[in-house]
């Protein structure tokens, strides 16, 4: 084996950890994958023998790599994403069972509602919360990347740890009880039922639906509030979404309308004492090309 393939091999060793990283940095499938390649490349334009902790160097080459696209991305928007926004989800087979000791390294252990928050921290804030909080790197490492004293950094992952527990509730954690909460509101969808689509959403229910920029008329992105505005749109659409199936979205019971080979939308929730606080609906034409269509569906 020669040196470079020796290196591709250890490289490929930490792909699912850099993916998981880039992803909870991006909230973005595509620019995760990019990310991780990048970091493959300036890996291979380096001189090993002064890198002592591989993983470690790469955690923090590939943190850097996505705080430049975070910063890019934020200096080409004209205008903030919206509270419209959805980021990509992860889809599985309901059925699927993950192996705990590998569950830190799959990527839709993330749930959408903490991507959700994480999209509205400024880029440092967002590097410093996920390098630290989620993966444990060390302040000293992460100072160096964000052009600050370690005390700075530290204060910048606090005031995103004080933005992120805020808005984000202590969710339903047993998968069973989310999949009842999802099959009562997929029951009453179907069934054209409104009072009983009210009583399995919260009064306060928040409704994000992301078709992309080029969705016009009554499919256009848009934010709902409230149980009964919020089962009037699930009524409005559900003669579109009689194919749905309950999938893992981001770790969590949600659903996927999927035929002909394509994905048409995805949905993800947050669960709180019964009933759905959240919804994400994902129904970017674009961007749902590019999701695996799990299990069955489709």
């Amino acid at each position: 084996m020669t040196g470079s393939e020796e290196l591709a091999g250890r490289f490929e060793e930490h792909r699912g950890h850099l993916k998981a990283v880039a992803y909870r940095m991006l909230g973005s499938l595509a620019e995760a994958e990019d990310a991780v390649q990048e970091a493959w490349l300036r890996l291979s334009r380096s001189d090993t023998d002064d890198i002592g902790n591989l993983g470690g160097w790469l955690t923090t080459v590939t943190g850097r790599i996505c705080l430049d696209l975070l910063r890019s991305r934020a200096a080409r928007r004209e205008e903030p994403m919206g509270d419209a926004f959805v980021p990509d989800p992860v889809l599985r087979p309901l059925a699927q069972v993950v192996d705990p000791a590998e569950e830190v390294l799959q990527a839709d252990s993330v749930g959408l509602a903490l991507l959700v928050v994480l999209e509205n921290l400024a880029p440092d804030e967002r590097l410093t919360f996920v390098l630290h909080d989620m993966f444990a790197v060390p302040f000293d490492d992460i100072a160096p990347i964000v052009e600050r004293s370690p005390a700075a950094t530290r204060q910048l992952a606090s005031r995103a740890r004080r933005r992120v527990r805020g808005a984000t509730p202590s969710a339903e954690p047993d998968l069973g009880r989310q999949k009842q909460v999802l099959d009562a509101f997929l029951a009453a969808s179907r069934a054209g039922d409104f009072e009983a689509l009210v009583a399995v959403l919260h009064p306060d229910v928040l409704l994000r639906a992301d078709s992309g920029a080029l969705v016009r008329g009554a499919a256009a992105s848009k934010v709902v509030q409230g149980a009964k505005a919020v089962a009037e749109q699930a009524l409005m659409f559900a003669p579109f979404t009689r194919g749905a199936e309950l999938v893992l979205v981001n770790g969590s019971v949600g659903m996927v309308d999927a035929h002909g080979g394509r994905v048409h939308s995805v949905m993800g929730v947050t669960i709180v004492d019964g009933r759905i606080t959240d919804m994400y609906i994902l129904a970017d034409p674009e961007r749902l090309e590019r999701l695996a269509v799990p299990g069955s569906a489709g």
